[in-house]
């Protein structure tokens, strides 16, 4: 039922648009295939090897992709994931968002011509005042990525063991003399003596990377004078980003160390994935989250992502730019604008009085009995923290296992995708019940309307041949 509802011939356009097919090599592989594998993949929260295994043995999978026919070969090789989430970027799935929602609205609008376009729950009909129009709810959350929980001793000891490695394939490459010493094995000891503790002391812990950062520090130096000895960078481009990354660590914990904090700008949680920054979230299930923040728009029950960012940002500073986003959208400016209180700072309240858009918060200073009409009920932010519980325990959001800063951002932007489908797919049941009330009224007139034709032409002769009643056959 979902494959006939989507708009399939959109989206393919929207993605040949954004990456338009090449006239030569390899013949590319359908967009709707590599579009519909990713719905599938987040759709069921599979990994990238268990979705192509999934679609080569399902018929019903390959019948949504397009498959006239079953086949037994795969679609393509699970690899190629990486590079389908860096054709789908951020702004190419926010688009198919827009496309999906416009097909929906306009569908509806068939089934109930009676009814505008607007927003869910919101004033249908424009503002004849303000032209404004529909309702938008807005929040932000967290999108924890799949990395170890850092620690500052941990990551000294993973980069520790990666200057090790690099002195290692440096001292292959041209072994003159004898191999560097490094104490890797005195290190490893002093790291687990303070990692195996079930409870260490502050002062075992700082004793812990204080040694770490002598044992780095050591073999740094080690490092360039291996590297002096070569005319060009030797080190390959894994092992050379490594090394970058490792440094800047480096640094950030010798500046932390020195200055007995916890704190440092863009500071690196992951050496594999040094794009990934704390969240400092306030929860009680996890006071700090490792991943990026994400600002959510909810219209019509669709869901619409306008920001994904590695660092902390206060949503509340930017709540103009999205209502301006709305506008780009959809032409002009919701009517209303459901937000909890961090987006309710008095220039933003004044902004939106200005362009003449309610907002449902909690007024300032002691609230007026008609003021208290115009709060938030408990209930009416709960579809935007639904969506959010939906896409992080059905649909794979709680822990993103993409490595890269952009596939990442398309691994979040995809879930957003799903949601929307499912939206649509909800909807199109409710779209089919009147297309069947529709056929159930047209079959049962068809079958009704020769009885009452045959009944109207028998009482007309009967009528006709009594005189008496011949009065009443008008």
């Amino acid at each position: 039922m979902l494959s006939s509802q989507i708009p399939w011939d959109d989206l393919v356009g929207l993605y040949n648009r954004h990456n338009p097919p090449r006239a030569t090599g390899r013949p590319a592989l359908n967009p709707r295939v590599l579009i519909g594998a990713v719905i599938i993949k987040h759709m069921l929260n599979l990994d990238d090897r268990e979705t192509v295994a999934q679609i080569t043995e399902n018929m019903y999978l390959q019948y949504f992709l397009g498959y006239s026919s079953y086949t037994g070969e795969p679609p393509f090789d699970p690899s190629l994931f990486v590079d389908i989430r860096k054709r789908l970027s951020q702004e190419l799935i926010g688009e198919m968002n827009e496309k999906i929602h416009g097909f929906s609205m306009k569908k509806s609008s068939r089934k109930d011509p009676g009814k505008p376009d607007g927003g869910e729950g919101g004033p249908d009909v424009p503002d004849p005042e303000t032209g404004n129009k529909g309702e938008v709810t807005y929040d932000a959350t967290a999108c924890p990525q799949d990395i170890a929980y850092p620690t500052d001793l941990g990551l000294l000891n993973k980069a520790r063991e990666i200057t090790e490695q690099i002195i290692d394939v440096l001292h292959r490459k041209r072994p003159e003399g004898k191999k560097p010493r490094t104490y890797r094995k005195m290190a490893r000891r002093a790291y687990l003596k303070v990692a195996q503790s079930k409870n260490p002391s502050r002062r075992a812990i700082r004793k812990g990377l204080k040694s770490q950062l002598q044992f780095l520090r050591r073999n740094f130096a080690t490092i360039e004078k291996q590297l002096d000895r070569f005319g060009d960078f030797p080190l390959g481009h894994k092992l050379q980003r490594k090394y970058w990354i490792i440094q800047t660590l480096y640094a950030q914990q010798l500046e932390m160390y020195e200055t007995n904090t916890h704190q440092v700008a863009d500071r690196i949680v992951s050496i594999h994935e040094p794009h990934v920054r704390p969240i400092v979230r306030g929860k009680s299930r996890a006071k700090t989250e490792f991943g990026a923040k994400i600002h959510l728009s909810l219209v019509d029950g669709y869901s619409f992502l306008d920001t994904v960012s590695w660092d902390a940002f206060n949503e509340g500073t930017h709540l103009t730019d999205y209502v301006e986003r709305y506008r780009e959208r959809f032409g002009f400016y919701p009517a209303k604008v459901l937000a909890d209180r961090v987006y309710c700072s008095r220039e933003n309240r004044k902004w939106l009085k200005e362009k003449g858009i309610k907002l449902a918060a909690k007024p300032l200073g002691r609230p007026s009995a008609k003021a208290v009409e115009d709060h938030v009920r408990p209930g009416e932010r709960n579809p935007i923290e639904g969506k959010f519980g939906q896409a992080k325990n059905g649909y794979g959001m709680a822990r993103i296992r993409a490595k890269l800063s952009n596939t990442s951002k398309s691994w979040i932007a995809s879930i957003i995708l799903v949601l929307n489908l499912v939206k649509l797919a909800g909807e199109a049941l409710l779209w089919l019940r009147f297309s069947a009330w529709e056929w159930l009224k047209y079959e049962a007139m068809t079958c009704v309307d020769p009885v009452l034709r045959y009944l109207r032409t028998k009482t007309r002769l009967r009528l006709s041949s009594e005189p008496g009643l011949a009065i009443l056959n008008v």
